[in-house]
């Protein structure tokens, strides 16, 4: 069962049936509600959900929820959608997973998402679920309103970012803390809010940035574990908040008092090895400590390479202190950067992945090829910025995307198709050290664009390959060419032909036609999904190469592949002759 429960309330035949259809779409996330009186299984569902679905009328819903009301951190969100599932409206806790929740709900109806919330409609990231996904929290959410509306409004506000931490973009209105006439400013920090010099006028986000080092002796009591780190934050002003993790030597995965402590906080325990944490270098090693657990330091060395698991850097912010039975050290991590490889399909924009355009409303850097930034600039969060440049400055566009990450940016590297198929995350890659989270969305590629126009040319066994010998000498492309055609694969060609090369497609063609009947099915496309598009289907014996650019996909059937009924299809299964 999902952790996260959606209660569905219906009380009309055509809602009962939109109910069955969620529970399908959405297995173990849904629980029906849809017997009885619908204020009492409104009620119900409230109570019980996570998230609530009303097939009532928004009035009606809102009647019978309005006693129930009471924060919205942590009750639950609503959406009423309409008897005939035009609209999905976010009632309730848009930021808390309405909003979301009407957009899922369009992809499941082919409703229009009804958002009302001030920041989703300005495209601003919401400050109470600001950097939520790196584990942020707000401290003093009473000063939401406050920084929110000056935001919006787009007065001038400081930020100001320890990290810099990979969070989504904010409008050009939020600058630098040094920002000339600020009067609020939303700060990035572990530090605690009496060290600022103007806390009221202060949104104090918390990041996970520290990470808690702890030595103990068999039996150590929880109490005394947790003094010492309470102790330890409180000295050097540093937030419980903003604790990642307590990190020890794997010796101490079980010592129930740590656990304990660790627990009351709610933070997790990771261990280390003895000889991973020996060749950590500490202000404070001891000898005795070596000599009973293998390492001379547990505390302080945990802390470090803690952070250094979690960042990519990590500083040592507070030395080994030391109790009866434990000892305990904090270092504070340096975020790492995110680069995420984003393909954006053939080129219409709805064959753009809700995924990838929640990767790049989430980028503050939009790296890419300046068509393909100007194909989904009106998707991009105000003050998003981008680099863009042109043909044949690929590997300037993946350096540049790296180094962006590795300046500790949310970067969002952009190409069509998919990224990971003859296109920018093989380069990005190439540069990407482990300092830099690295994620990839894929995308729709030409090729599957252009066979679902022809039919079903891929449904068996097929081979990608590029013509192009820019970077690949013609030697190995015909012998690949070759090989396929030898294992009687369906051959789909990229970068077939352009001016300066007219004569590689005939070649790759006269080589698969000399293991494929003349009346091997060929399919074209021209500009898949695009302006202008085109779709030819012919025989390999009646090809014209000389119709074919490198805006084009070339399909090429196997030995098995037909045309039934005008269209393109490789059977699934087949029995061989």
């Amino acid at each position: 069962m999902s952790e996260h429960m959606i209660g569905v309330v219906a009380a009309t035949a055509s809602g009962r049936t939109a109910a069955a259809a969620l529970a399908v779409a959405w297995p173990g996330e849904v629980r029906s509600f849809t017997e009885g009186k619908a204020g009492d299984a409104l009620r119900e569902a409230w109570r019980e959900c996570d998230s609530v679905v009303s097939f009532l009328a928004v009035g009606a819903t809102v009647r019978v929820l309005a006693p129930l009301i009471g924060n919205k951190t942590s009750d639950p969100a609503v959406v009423c959608v309409d008897e005939s599932m035009r609209f999905a409206v976010a009632v309730l806790g848009g930021h808390h997973g309405a909003n979301t929740l009407a957009n899922r709900l369009s992809g499941v109806f082919g409703c229009l998402p009804v958002v009302t919330t001030a920041t989703d409609a300005a495209g601003v990231p919401s400050l109470d679920t600001f950097g939520a996904d790196l584990g942020f929290t707000v401290e003093n959410p009473w000063m939401l309103a406050r920084v929110g509306a000056a935001v919006l409004s787009g007065e001038p506000v400081a930020l100001a970012d320890q990290g810099p931490w990979p969070v989504p973009p904010l409008p050009g209105n939020v600058a630098a803390a040094d920002g000339a006439g600020a009067r609020v400013l939303i700060r990035i920090d572990d530090l605690d809010v009496t060290w600022f010099s103007d806390p009221e006028a202060t949104l104090l986000v918390r990041p996970k940035s520290l990470v808690v080092g702890v030595g103990a002796a068999r039996g150590v009591p929880a109490e005394e574990v947790g003094r010492l780190i309470d102790t330890a934050l409180a000295d050097e002003g540093l937030a419980p908040a903003s604790v990642q993790c307590v990190a020890t030597v794997d010796l101490k995965a079980d010592e129930e008092g740590l656990l304990e402590a660790a627990r009351e906080r709610g933070w997790e325990v990771i261990t280390f090895p003895a000889d991973a944490l020996a060749v950590i270098e500490v202000p404070n090693p001891s000898e005795i400590v070596r000599a009973e657990v293998g390492t001379p330091s547990v505390a302080e060395a945990a802390a470090i390479l803690g952070a250094r698991t979690h960042g990519r850097a990590a500083e040592l912010v507070v030395g080994k202190r030391k109790s009866a039975a434990a000892t305990v050290a904090v270092a504070r991590l340096t975020p790492k950067g995110r680069l995420t490889l984003v393909g954006l399909g053939p080129g219409a924009l709805d064959l753009v992945t809700p995924r990838a355009e929640q990767a790049l409303r989430r980028a503050s850097v939009v790296v890419g090829l300046d068509q393909y930034v100007d194909q989904i600039r009106d998707l991009l969060r105000p003050g998003t910025r981008t680099i863009e440049s042109g043909l044949g400055q690929e590997e300037e566009r993946a350096r540049t995307a790296v180094e962006e990450a590795e300046r500790g940016h949310a970067v969002a590297l952009v190409g069509s198709g998919d990224a990971g198929v003859y296109a920018m995350a093989a380069p990005a890659l190439g540069f990407a050290s482990a300092d830099i989270v690295v994620e990839g969305v894929p995308g729709i590629t030409a090729a599957v664009a252009a066979s679902g126009l022809l039919g079903a040319p891929l449904g068996h066994d097929h081979a990608y390959i590029s013509l192009s010998d820019l970077h690949t000498p013609w030697e190995v492309i015909e012998r690949r060419v070759r090989a396929a055609a030898e294992g009687d694969f369906t051959v789909c060609f990229y970068n077939p032909r352009s001016r300066a090369r007219d004569w590689q497609l005939p070649k790759a063609l006269s080589i698969l036609a000399e293991h494929r009947p003349p009346g091997t099915p060929v399919g074209y496309v021209r500009n898949a999904a695009r302006p202008g598009q085109s779709v030819t289907l012919t025989t390999l014996e009646e090809v014209d190469p000389g119709r074919v650019d490198m805006f084009t996909v070339v399909i090429v059937g196997s030995s098995r592949s037909r045309t039934v009924a005008g269209r393109f299809v490789t059977p699934r299964g087949y029995t061989w002759a």
